[in-house]
């Protein structure tokens, strides 16, 4: 007897242009604000395999930990699939082929000001073979198990509307030895107002000596309107070239590069000799 079990994997992309399952999206977060109403989506199949997805909304959470929980039952308030229009929903690429995915906004009239948020769900389906082309001859002695991955990617789709705004800060900073070389490095970003945050953090050591240093960074970082504040981590450098010994840690959280890479806030963090 054969087992068939097949596992979903839900991946929510951080990175300008990503791949997983041998798919490449771009771009992999969209916003409307201000008049814009359509965007595109890129897909490129960049296997060696024909490949098929099928193209749905889901409704996330964001939890302070910065992980996602999915709704089965969202308040639709604060969704914005209700207004989009997405085609095709299903694409099948062949190696190195690409399709252009249309997202349309139609918003309603009297739409409640602030931020609405869903995310694309991209599944990969299982490649189903044709009839007549399956092999009969089963042991039924033995059971074997077949483990087949279906990867789904998630990208975030935000409509704004009229006024939104936040205001952003950094707390709870703390660091700790992982081993001789690596600390990590705790912060917490706090976010007020109707408007999410999205950037990258990014760390500099400032010696005792003068000598300034990039030791850490990290890019993608959401906080979402569902949450007031999101604790994050990441690893820094600590080596005998460049040892945290004395000093300060600047911490700033920056705008991405297509948003002008501005400083969105900062702090610091001294460090012991």
């Amino acid at each position: 007897m054969k087992k068939n079990i097949t596992l979903s994997l839900i991946l929510f992309i951080t990175s300008v242009i990503m791949a997983q399952g041998d798919l490449l999206i771009n771009p992999i977060r969209v916003v409307f604000e201000g008049q814009k109403q359509n965007a595109d989506l890129n897909l490129t199949n960049i296997g060696k395999d024909t490949a098929v997805y099928v193209i749905s909304f889901l409704s996330y959470k964001m939890l302070q930990d910065g992980s996602f929980v999915q709704l089965e039952k969202p308040d639709t308030s604060n969704y914005a699939d209700k207004f989009l229009r997405l085609f095709p929903r299903k694409v099948i690429l062949s190696p190195n082929e690409s399709q252009t995915i249309r997202l349309q906004l139609r918003k309603p009239s009297g739409l409640k000001e602030g931020e609405y948020r869903s995310h694309i769900y991209f599944r990969a389906e299982k490649e189903k073979t044709p009839l007549g082309m399956k092999d009969l001859r089963i042991d039924s002695t033995k059971m074997a198990v077949s483990i087949t991955p279906i990867f789904g990617i998630s990208i975030p789709v935000i409509v704004r509307n009229g006024t939104v705004s936040n205001a952003l800060s950094l707390s709870d900073i703390s660091l700790e030895n992982v081993n001789d070389t690596i600390s990590k490095l705790k912060v917490c970003i706090n976010r007020g107002g109707n408007k999410s945050a999205y950037g990258n953090m990014r760390i500099e050591y400032h010696s005792t000596k003068g000598k300034n240093s990039d030791v850490g960074f990290a890019n993608g970082i959401g906080v979402y309107p569902e949450i007031p504040k999101r604790d994050f981590a990441l690893f820094i450098k600590n080596t005998e070239s460049m040892k945290l010994d004395g000093g300060k840690l600047i911490i700033r959280y920056m705008a991405p590069n297509e948003d002008g890479n501005i400083e969105l806030c900062r702090s610091e963090f001294i460090l012991k000799k």
